[in-house]
C-alpha cells in the first residue's frame, strides 16, 4: 500500500489528557489504573477510569449526552487536533474529509440508566431517553463528525477490541478509491456496568492491576479511552505502513489457541508494508493479561517474528481501553518512534515460562524506526498496523 501520513493525533486516558501526558506516564513508569470507582458497581478490580467527564453537554448537544460523547469531546479538544481537521476542512472542503471511528458499546451506560429509570408498571423507558443519539454505534462516528463541521464518509466500526484499529485500515481504503482526501480515525470507549459486569461474568476480570504476560496474571482491567489521528496522502511526522485484517472465527470469547488468525493479519500487515519481520523494532501486545490470550498470542508472534523482537503490553498502564485499543495503543506506538523508548509490561513481574517471546521487563531507549501494534477481537476479529517513522 501506499504509506499514509499521520499529520496530527491525540489522546485521552487514565493516564491524562493528551500526548503530553502520555509521554511522560511512559518515561516515569505510572500507571493509571485505581480501584474502579463507577456508579453502581460493586466488583472489587482496578480500572482505567478518566478525570474530568462530569459535565453535561448542553444546547444543541444536550440530546447526545452521554459519557461516551463528552469522553469523545474532551479528547477532540486535545493537542491541537481540531485545528489541524479545521486546516484540511478548509483545503479539502468539508465533504472530502472522512470520519471512521470505533467503538464496543458506544453509550450504553445511559441505556443502563433509562433501564434503571424505566416505568415499572409499564415498562417503558424514561422519556429523555433516545438511543439513536446515544447507544447506536453509529452515534460516535455522528457525533465526531458534527463536531468537526465534517460531512464526508462517516463510519462506525464496532469489532470489540479490534473495532479502532480496523478504522485505520477502512480510511486507508476510503482514501486509495478517492472516496476523501483526509481521514479522521479514532475510537471512543468509555465505562459501563454492561462491560464491567460483563467481563466478569467470564471470568477475565482481576482483582488487582492487570499483569500481561505474568505467571501469575489473572485477568484483566478494564479501562476506557479515546483518540483520534489524521490520515492523509502527504507528508508527516509519522505513517501508517500496512494494516493486516483477519477473522478466524474460532468462537465467541476464546481465541484460536494456535494463534492462526493473529499471525495471518501480522503477516499481511507486513506484506502492505514491503517490510521482512526483522524490520520491526518493536511489538506492541495486545496482551490482556488473560492466561488464555496472552498465550495465543505469543505463539502467533513467535511464528511470525520469532522469539527475539521487543514486545511488551502497554494494558498495565490504561487497562484494556476494548473499543478504544486499537487507537489508544497505536498513538502509544507513535509516542515510541518519537521517543526511541521500548516500554516495559507494566506491573509483569516474572514472565511466564510458557511465553516463548522475550517480553520487556524493563524500559529501555533505543532508536524505534517502526512499530508492529495488534489489537484482537472477540469472535476472532484480528487487525495488526505497522507505522513508522518514514514512508
Amino acid at each position: 500500500m501506499t504509506p499514509l501520513g499521520i499529520s496530527a493525533c491525540t489522546l485521552t486516558t487514565a493516564l491524562g489528557h493528551g500526548r503530553a501526558a502520555h509521554r511522560e506516564a511512559l518515561l516515569q513508569e505510572r500507571s493509571g489504573l485505581a480501584p474502579q470507582s463507577v456508579d453502581g458497581c460493586t466488583l472489587a478490580t482496578y480500572a482505567g477510569e478518566v478525570a474530568g467527564l462530569d459535565t453535561p453537554l448542553a444546547g444543541a448537544y444536550a440530546r447526545w449526552d452521554c459519557r461516551n460523547h463528552r469522553l469523545a469531546r474532551l479528547a477532540l479538544g486535545q493537542d491541537g487536533f481540531r485545528a489541524a481537521v479545521r486546516r484540511r476542512r478548509e483545503q479539502f472542503g468539508a465533504a472530502r474529509v472522512g470520519v471512521f471511528v470505533g467503538t464496543s458499546t458506544a453509550g450504553v451506560q445511559e441505556t443502563e440508566r433509562a433501564y434503571r429509570e424505566r416505568d415499572r408498571a409499564t415498562d417503558r423507558l424514561p422519556p429523555w431517553f433516545e438511543h439513536r443519539y446515544t447507544h447506536t454505534a453509529f452515534s460516535v462516528a455522528d457525533f465526531v463528525r458534527r463536531e468537526l463541521e465534517l460531512a464526508g464518509p462517516a463510519v462506525s466500526i464496532s469489532t470489540a477490541c479490534s473495532s479502532s484499529a480496523k478504522v485505520f485500515a477502512a480510511a486507508a481504503r476510503a482514501l486509495s478509491s478517492r472516496q476523501c482526501d483526509a481521514a479522521v480515525v479514532g475510537g471512543v470507549d468509555s465505562l459501563c456496568l454492561t462491560t464491567l459486569y460483563g467481563f466478569n461474568s467470564l471470568q477475565l476480570v482481576s482483582a488487582e492491576p492487570c499483569r500481561p504476560a505474568d505467571v501469575q496474571r489473572d485477568g484483566l482491567s478494564i479501562g476506557e479511552g479515546a483518540g483520534f489521528a489524521l490520515l492523509e496522502q502527504s507528508d508527516a511526522g509519522a505513517w501508517l505502513l500496512g494494516y493486516g485484517e483477519s477473522s478466524d472465527a474460532h468462537h465467541m470469547s476464546s481465541p484460536d489457541p494456535l494463534g492462526r488468525g493473529a499471525a495471518a493479519a501480522m503477516r499481511a500487515a507486513l506484506a502492505r508494508a514491503q517490510l521482512a519481520p526483522a524490520a520491526i523494532d518493536y511489538i506492541n501486545l495486545h496482551g490482556t493479561a488473560t492466561p488464555a490470550n496472552d498465550l495465543a498470542e505469543d505463539r502467533a508472534v513467535c511464528a511470525v517474528f520469532g522469539s527475539e523482537t521487543a514486545r511488551s503490553s502497554t494494558k498495565g498502564w490504561t487497562g484494556h481501553t476494548l473499543g478504544a485499543a486499537g487507537i489508544v495503543e497505536a498513538v502509544l506506538s507513535l509516542i515510541c518512534i518519537e521517543q526511541g523508548l521500548l516500554p516495559r509490561s507494566l506491573n509483569t513481574r516474572t514472565q511466564d515460562p510458557a511465553l516463548a517471546g522475550a517480553v520487556l521487563l524493563a524500559s529501555r531507549h533505543a532508536p524505534v524506526h517502526r512499530v508492529a501494534s495488534n489489537s484482537f477481537g472477540f469472535g476472532g476479529s484480528n487487525c495488526v498496523l505497522v507505522f513508522g517513522d518514514q514512508p
